[in-house]
Order: C-alpha cells, then sequence, then structure tokens
C-alpha cells in the first residue's frame, strides 16, 4: 500500500506537488514510484531559470532496474532544484515526500487545481 498524503496533488507520472504559502509549486515523486523503481542511485534536475511546459521531460531518476523520465506536472519557470537530493539520491526511497527535486513557479497559479488529487491518484495506481 503505497502513502498517498491528502493535502499533496499528483500527476498520472508519478509526481507529487505542494502547494507553497507564495503560490509556488514543490515537486517530488511519489512513493508508489519510489517503490516501483527500487533502489535511486543518480538524478538529474532542471537548472533554475528553465521554463517548462506542463507535461514536459525535465529530470531523470535512475535506479538498480530503471531509468525513468521526470515531467513538469504545469507549465512555468524552475525557481530551485535540490542538490541535496542529487548528492544523496537514496533520499528519495527513504522519504520520497521529504526529498523534494525542484520547485516551480507556475504560469497559471489555477493549473494545479487540474492535478490529481489523493483520491484520484489512488485510484490511478490501483
Amino acid at each position: 500500500m503505497s502513502n498517498i498524503p491528502a493535502e499533496l496533488r499528483y500527476t498520472t507520472s508519478h509526481e507529487w506537488v505542494r502547494v507553497e504559502a507564495d503560490g509556488t509549486l514543490t515537486v517530488g515523486v511519489t512513493d508508489h514510484a519510489q517503490q516501483a523503481l527500487g533502489d535511486v542511485v543518480f538524478l538529474e534536475l532542471p537548472e533554475a531559470g528553465r521554463v517548462v511546459e506542463a507535461g514536459e521531460s525535465v529530470a531523470v531518476i535512475e535506479s538498480v532496474k530503471a531509468a525513468s523520465d521526470i515531467y513538469a506536472p504545469v507549465a512555468g519557470e524552475v525557481i530551485a532544484n535540490n542538490e541535496e537530493a542529487v548528492n544523496a539520491p537514496e533520499g528519495v526511497n527513504e522519504d520520497a515526500y521529504g526529498a523534494w527535486l525542484f520547485k516551480i513557479k507556475p504560469a497559471d497559479a489555477n493549473a494545479v487545481n487540474g492535478l490529481l488529487d489523493a483520491a484520484g491518484y489512488e485510484n490511478a495506481i490501483s
């Protein structure tokens, strides 16, 4: 059973999204995704300043089993990435919701409303 926090939003490609107080979005991979991947050994994250489209491949996560793309949940500008996660990618396995990967300033503040809620994501993965 995957851990699916109710306060987050989700994509069908297994990213989680947290809306911050300033309207920016923090993005990571879900517990379900890290379980499916197995031991995460490498992360390649987008640089701050990169403008992305919703659904665009913006990062790569590699495990001992496979490499997978990570997609931008909404259009906007990447404003930060988590160097700590790059330096210790196993943190994604230890705490998928604590090990954020990048932050986006969304082009449209309402775009996050189009993402899945916890129940929707649970339905998508079951």
